[in-house]
């Protein structure tokens, strides 16, 4: 028995899905930024550790997205679960407060909800 295969890349649609990842990516991390801001969970005294944060996308050619909060002493606050955060300005102040999205409660809002982006951008090419 001989099998003959012909493959015809749609070279039009593999960009559009490309694409479609990339922005994809993008608008999930901003979504967990903004889940992250509105879950009251990161520790706030004057705000300015909130008002940091940001999603940077300088490696998206490469599909690494990072969410970032640029403050001096974010990383301390971050790695330090056991302080003692005020929690009159937010009331789930904690440290690690990303951890969550990883193995936690929220270990499903990423992928569910970069699936969800994924197939509105890729316009019916993926259901």
């Amino acid at each position: 028995m001989k099998v003959k295969v012909d493959i015809k890349l749609n070279n039009g649609n593999i960009s559009k899905l490309v694409q479609a990842q990339k922005q994809a990516i993008e608008m999930t991390m901003e979504a967990v930024l903004s889940d992250i801001k509105t879950s009251a969970v990161t520790p706030k005294d004057t705000g300015e550790l909130e008002r940091s944060g940001f999603v940077d996308t300088s490696q998206l050619e490469k599909f690494i997205v990072s969410i970032i909060f640029d403050t001096p002493y974010a990383r301390r606050l971050y790695w330090h679960p056991e302080y003692n955060f005020r929690t009159d300005k937010n009331v789930n102040a904690q440290g690690l407060w990303m951890q969550s999205y990883v193995d936690g409660e929220k270990r499903d809002f990423i992928k569910d909800t970069y699936m969800k982006f994924f197939k509105q951008l890729s316009k019916g090419l993926v259901k």
